[in-house]
């Protein structure tokens, strides 16, 4: 058979556009995952410094889109606004009402790019650990020291 019926019609308007991978375009703002040149989390975003990585896939993909999740404030996406339009790249502000995804910004091609690392990994904090120990006995010890 070829071409759409009269059922196909009805199904697409009662059920609307049928869409490929929908869970996936949910998750990275819209777009999917092989077309996804970098990402953050709303956490990575809401920090108070731009990521240089981001910086850097913008030099370099200015034909991408940035998408910015719609669902975090403004003053923490307005950084990332700012130096998409110091590098001519597009930006889209996506905001879904139905489903609040845990990224928070994707630069994205309009091609598939099928990069394995997205994710920008979280910036490591050593914490010194004090010689003395600390808990519940070394309270006690300390008492009875005394």
């Amino acid at each position: 058979m070829s071409g759409p019926n009269l059922d196909d019609y009805l199904q697409q308007g009662i059920y609307g556009q049928k869409e490929i991978n929908p869970d996936e375009r949910r998750k990275f703002l819209g777009t999917l995952r092989e077309r996804v040149v970098i990402a953050l989390t709303q956490a990575q975003v809401r920090e108070e410094n731009v990521f240089t990585e981001v910086e850097d896939s913008l030099k370099s993909n200015r034909e991408a889109t940035l998408l910015l999740n719609g669902n975090i404030d403004y003053a923490y996406l307005s950084k990332y606004i700012k130096l998409a339009s110091k590098y001519n790249v597009e930006y889209t502000i996506v905001t879904n009402n139905e489903h609040n995804s845990e990224i928070g910004l994707v630069i994205a091609q309009e091609y598939a790019v099928d990069k394995e690392d997205i994710y920008v990994t979280q910036k490591k904090i050593e914490y010194v650990e004090s010689k003395e120990k600390k808990g519940l006995l070394s309270g006690f010890t300390k008492l009875f020291k005394k």
